[in-house]
Formats: structure tokens, sequence, C-alpha cells
């Protein structure tokens, strides 16, 4: 993940980067998820949160671009919805235990320390029974150049979900090519690895 200074940039730009439309995984699996607690992490300009609040779960995102939070809070409006948006470094953040029936995330893209720290405090901040759903670049979508992080450093192996989530229920498990148009930056044939993970009930 970039530093702050460039996301801020990318998000004060007046057309919405990653278009107003939820991630098209999140749309396939929304249908399916409880319409409780959810937490969108690292949701940048707020396309899933304000997504996931119109099918009428209670939504909290989470970002630490302001720009991107604020575009958020315009975009539930516009809809009619309500998000909670919160300022949130997700590498230093205290997060809750058990808290939400689903958290989602979708290209949120960090150091391999940091990446694990961050799985295995997404697992905790679910409650038994809750779900999480990402989806994210592959260490393959380097050679697609349709967007992501140009670092291999900051791409995804399918190993790495299995430290955090080794006792889920996998509901979907996918790792390979798909068609992706979100506004300026994720267009044409990514490699992506997506996941639907249960965690158990007890």
């Amino acid at each position: 993940m970039a530093n702050r200074a460039f996301w801020e940039s990318r998000f004060a730009q007046e057309a919405y980067v990653y278009g107003t439309e939820p991630n098209a995984f999140v749309r396939q699996v929304a249908p399916h998820l409880p319409k409780g607690r959810t937490l969108a992490v690292a949701d940048g300009e707020g396309r899933n949160a304000v997504y996931l609040a119109q099918l009428g779960h209670e939504v909290t995102m989470w970002d630490y671009a302001q720009a991107g939070l604020e575009k958020c809070r315009r975009l539930a409006e516009a809809r009619g919805v309500r998000v909670v948006t919160e300022w949130v470094d997700v590498t230093k953040a205290t997060w809750p235990e058990a808290r939400f029936d689903v958290v989602v995330c979708t290209y949120l893209h960090l150091p391999a320390p940091q990446r694990q720290a961050v799985l295995s405090h997404m697992a905790s901040a679910v409650k038994p029974g809750g779900h999480v759903v990402m989806e994210v670049f592959s260490l393959h979508q380097l050679r697609y150049g349709t967007g992501g992080p140009a670092d291999p450093a900051l791409l995804y192996h399918p190993a790495e979900f299995w430290f955090a989530f080794s006792t889920w229920r996998v509901k979907h498990w996918f790792w390979g090519e798909v068609e992706r148009k979100e506004g300026l930056y994720h267009n044409g044939t990514s490699h992506v690895l997506q996941c639907w993970l249960q965690r158990p009930e007890q």
C-alpha cells in the first residue's frame, strides 16, 4: 500500500477513481451474507460500503485517506443510506474482537508482515459464524499490467490465507483470471485471489 499522501492525492480527484459500483465479487457474494454489522476495510471511496448499506447492512467503513472518506460520505448521501466512516490505519489499529458479522476487503496491498497481521486481525474481528470476503491481486498480476502494485512484495500468494483462516469454512475460493472494469485504474484481464470464508460457530 502506498503512503497516505499518494492516496489523498488519488482520491482528491473529482471522479470516483475506482468507480461507484461495488467490486464484482462483492456483488456476487452479497446476496448470501447476513445483513448485520459489517466492516468495509480500506474501502477507498466507499463503493463496497455504500452498496452493502443499500442492501440493509449496518456498515462501518475504514480508510486512512480523508479524501476517500469524504467521497464515501457523499456517495452514501446520494444513495440515501448511512455509512459510518472512520479514519483508520489498519496496520496500527486496535481491532475489535468478535464484533462484526461480515468483513469485506478488496485490494488491500501491504508488505508481507503487515499483511499477515491484518489478516489475523480480520479473523479476530468477526463473530463466530461470521464471514470474511476478499478480492486481491495475486503475484501473477504483474504480468497483466491492468492495475495494482508494481512491487511483487505487495501481492498475495494463496498460502497466506491459511495462516489466519486455517479452521474456517471455505465457501468460495478462486485464484485466476477475471475481467475487471473499475474506474480509471482497474481495467482488463486481471489475476486475482478471491475468498469467502466463514468462521466456525465455536
